[in-house]
């Protein structure tokens, strides 16, 4: 199983980007998809998740801020974000709860991380 992000890079304050995430390999289903953040010297945190049904959880930190979408049955998330901060600065990885083929499930899959730097 593997976990594709794209999307980050240097934005003004103020300014917006769009993560992607797309996973694949030999899923069965997946439960729910969603993003964290990383900073040097900090624990990985919560940014925001989606369930297969559609529900939806956002640290507090980005909401009215942040937006997640996307379709779980077609293994792919997004994260829109607005009204960037320099406090949002990190390294951004998608995750993954799901159940592989050989019916073991994991909430352990992780993407390769992005960048967002906001800076003038």
């Amino acid at each position: 199983v593997q976990l594709q992000a794209s999307g980050g890079g240097l934005v003004q304050p103020g300014g917006s980007l769009r993560l992607s995430c797309v996973a694949s390999g030999s899923i069965f289903m997946i439960n729910d998809m969603g993003w964290y953040r990383q900073v040097p010297g900090k624990q990985r945190e919560l940014v925001a998740y989606m369930t297969g049904g559609g529900s939806t959880n956002y640290a507090d930190s980005v909401k009215g801020r942040f937006t997640i979408s996307g379709d779980i049955a077609k293994n792919t998330v997004y994260l829109q974000m607005s009204s960037l901060e320099p406090e949002d600065t990190a390294v951004y990885y998608c995750n993954a709860d799901l159940v592989d083929y050989m019916g073991t499930r994991s909430n352990d899959y992780w993407g390769q991380g992005t960048q967002v730097t906001v800076s003038s």
